[in-house]
């Protein structure tokens, strides 16, 4: 291997934190796009219910890794980001056909953008 190989490995370095931040957000607005079309009954996953559930283990994984890497990187987005994680662990006990769901679904909107914005 040449030494220009080595260095160029050497360099590399992994994705800003703020990276891992829009990752959660964007998991968390297919979710609530897919969860909106669904309720408005534009779109029938009957067959592939497994998809809004994989969304939500996208959504509360990466936000969780987010926060983690946001604690080493910038304390202020993982102060933004860290109240979102209470909705995300309540909402599998809010039950489905009810309103309940959604509402709590959009509480940790605000904490998402929040993380967006300070991470500029």
């Amino acid at each position: 291997m040449t030494r220009s190989r080595r260095a160029g490995r050497q360099h590399r370095h992994p994705a800003p934190p703020t990276a891992a931040v829009r990752a959660s957000a964007l998991c968390y607005a297919a979710n609530c796009a897919l969860g909106a079309a669904v309720a408005a009954r534009l779109i029938d996953t009957r067959r592939i219910r497994w998809l809004h559930h994989a969304l939500y283990i996208a959504t509360t994984t990466t936000t969780a890794l987010a926060l983690v890497a946001e604690l080493r990187h910038d304390r202020r987005v993982a102060a933004a980001l860290s109240p979102a994680l209470i909705p995300l662990a309540v909402i599998p006990f809010a039950g489905t056909r009810t309103r309940r769901h959604p509402a709590i679904a959009l509480c940790a909107a605000p904490f998402f953008a929040a993380a967006v914005l300070t991470s500029r």
